[in-house]
């Protein structure tokens, strides 16, 4: 059977919600793919101010990882009381990867994959202590001793695409192919940009690293330049973590919203394989025109980009969330200026178009 089903698995985890600024629906399915590893999160209301949107596409275990730790690891740390955002998400995003070493991290990732084969269960159980999932989840503490103390990290990794909104304005960070793509005026400006090899700022980074790109994959294997988790591609131990061949390093964009601002997809690749931004911002203009709830338009993407048999484009898990802004958009205190976001871009273009990028 290989990576495909013989026939594909339609059926779909959907959700609807809103606060007073928002309101969101999102929509995954399997597909043709033998397995479902493709994760997000939702929290309309992260903190009183502050709505948190992301997709994951991964293996082995790392975007669930992500999807439950990612969003708590942003409101712990100082930077964000402090009112640096953008420096709280691109630590979160580093923290990602030193969670996942460790015995605990082993421990994490092994629930998560779910397939701990028996004869390592037994073992796993007679040499540690037991360890509530309460603690797990309040403990930030990821120091344990056991058998795999010495866990380095997953091979297996995940893409992180993230939009936080905080008044009038939103912050994107990214890292991989997953893509968030914002509708102003019915025109899609895509706020990610995809991370692959050939992408001159990445080739320059690999290289620098000790790697090679080949078929345009990083040493022929991955074709992502950055992630969470792929720990051999972050050996290179005289190198911090923004400057290994493969990094979890995040690009953040931001942008100051307005009323012409419809809503904002965010996306794995395996619906922007099949649609260009500007295809899908047309298409959910479409649907919503017609009354549809949210949920329903992103069903209806997922069925227009499956594919009718296995292998190409269609055949990947899929995952959307449509974000619809409330108006009037209202500025919020708590947030810094930014600046518009320029009229110039390109419809559809895969450049950041905001005017803070780093």
């Amino acid at each position: 059977m290989g990576i495909y089903l013989s026939s594909p698995r339609k059926e779909k985890s959907s959700e609807d919600g809103e606060n007073a600024r928002v309101r969101y629906g999102l929509s995954s399915m399997q597909g043709w793919r033998t397995t479902m590893e493709d994760a997000h999160a939702a929290y309309p209301d992260l903190d009183s101010s502050t709505s948190f949107f992301a997709v994951y596409d991964g293996h082995g275990g790392v975007a669930r990882f992500c999807a439950k730790y990612l969003h708590e690891q942003v409101l712990k740390n100082e930077a964000c009381s402090a009112g640096d955002l953008g420096g709280s998400v691109r630590k979160a995003f580093l923290r990602m990867d030193e969670m996942m070493r460790g015995e605990r991290g082993w421990r994490e990732l092994a629930k998560f994959e779910d397939r701990v084969d028996r004869f390592s269960r037994i073992n796993y159980d007679s040499m540690c202590s037991p360890m509530s999932d309460e603690f797990n989840d309040q403990n930030d503490d990821w120091t344990e001793e056991g058998p795999n103390y010495d866990f380095r990290g997953p091979n297996s990794g995940s893409t992180a695409c993230v939009a936080i909104i905080r008044g009038d304005q939103l912050l994107v960070a990214n890292a991989g192919d997953s893509r968030c793509v914002l509708s102003r005026a019915g025109e899609a400006y895509d706020l990610s940009t995809d991370h692959k090899p050939e992408l001159q700022e990445e080739k320059e980074r690999i290289l620098k690293a000790g790697g090679c790109i080949q078929h345009g994959r990083v040493n022929g294997v991955l074709n992502l330049a950055r992630a969470i988790g792929d720990n051999e591609f972050k050996m290179n131990k005289s190198l911090p973590a923004e400057k290994q061949m493969v990094t979890a390093n995040p690009e953040i964009n931001t942008a100051s919203l307005c009323n012409d601002d419809d809503f904002m997809v965010l996306a794995c690749d395996g619906i922007w394989d099949c649609m260009t931004s500007q295809e899908l911002v047309e298409f959910v203009h479409e649907q919503l025109n017609s009354g549809c709830k949210l949920s329903a338009v992103c069903e209806k993407v997922l069925d227009k980009c499956l594919a009718p048999s296995s292998g190409g484009e269609g055949c990947d898990n899929m995952t959307m969330i449509l974000v619809q802004f409330k108006k009037p958009i209202h500025s919020s205190a708590s947030a810094g200026k930014q600046e518009p976001l320029p009229s110039d871009i390109p419809s559809g273009s895969n450049q950041a178009p905001t005017g803070t990028n780093s």
